[in-house]
């Protein structure tokens, strides 16, 4: 996030792992809390488009710390919402099937996500999977958010171990789908650890980034971890 708003609670407060809403899940509100320092863009977007992305931190309960989109990279906030105000919640999974509106399905983000649904037997059966980024809001809002050059970010709920060399084999297809839609296709596994970047995992580090609410840490196993058995 470019700027993030400080927590509504104490330090001590933020122990809430509330399973309703998970990292990459997305909100709609009802109403969007202010904060000090909020930039200038934020109730233009709100406004445009009442959906925020949860992001991974800690938080009090009741709470859920949120990001919220504008138009381009650099319009991204962090900020923190109410439970009470959540009106819907849309997993990526929930819109891996959703298509776009007319025209915007040629793009080039959505005509991937649509060659990936398509493969019956790919790489990708037998997993829980879905866009987020920009292609998973639109499809959520039903704002044009997706331009001609925006990735196609994915994640990819992996609850059991990934082998290596079904990670290669998975990360090679993808690699080979950018390459076709001439956009980048980045995958995201989530793990009892956090957040892996598939690509990381396929490439047989010792240790790999996992992305948790507590913050990012080096692991050897993101599926041994949180059992303390990691090395």
């Amino acid at each position: 996030m470019r700027v993030c708003a400080a927590p509504p609670f104490a330090n001590g407060q933020a122990l809430s792992r509330d399973t309703r809403w998970r990292p990459h899940d997305l909100l709609r509100l009802r109403r969007l809390q202010q904060f000090d320092g909020e930039p200038a863009w934020v109730r233009e977007a709100f406004a445009r488009a009442p959906y925020a992305v949860v992001r991974r931190a800690l938080a009090a309960e009741g709470v859920i710390a949120i990001g919220v989109r504008g138009v381009g990279r650099s319009q991204r906030y962090g900020t923190w919402a109410s439970a009470d105000d959540i009106e819907h919640v849309i997993s990526p999974e929930a819109l891996a099937h959703r298509s776009p509106a007319g025209e915007r399905a040629a793009m080039p983000a959505f005509a991937a996500l649509a060659a990936l649904r398509s493969e019956a037997d790919g790489p990708l059966r037998g997993f829980v999977w879905g866009p987020t980024g920009s292609a998973g809001f639109e499809l959520a809002a039903q704002v044009p958010t997706v331009s001609e050059s925006s990735d196609l970010d994915l994640l990819i709920r992996t609850p059991s171990k990934l082998a290596h060399e079904d990670a290669v084999r998975l990360l090679g297809h993808l690699q080979a789908l950018a390459q076709r839609a001439g956009i980048r296709v980045d995958a995201q596994l989530e793990t009892p650890a956090g957040g892996v970047a598939l690509a990381e995992w396929a490439a047989g580090k010792a240790h790999v980034m996992a992305r948790d609410a507590r913050g990012p840490q080096l692991v050897a196993d993101p599926w041994a971890a949180v059992r303390g058995d990691d090395v």
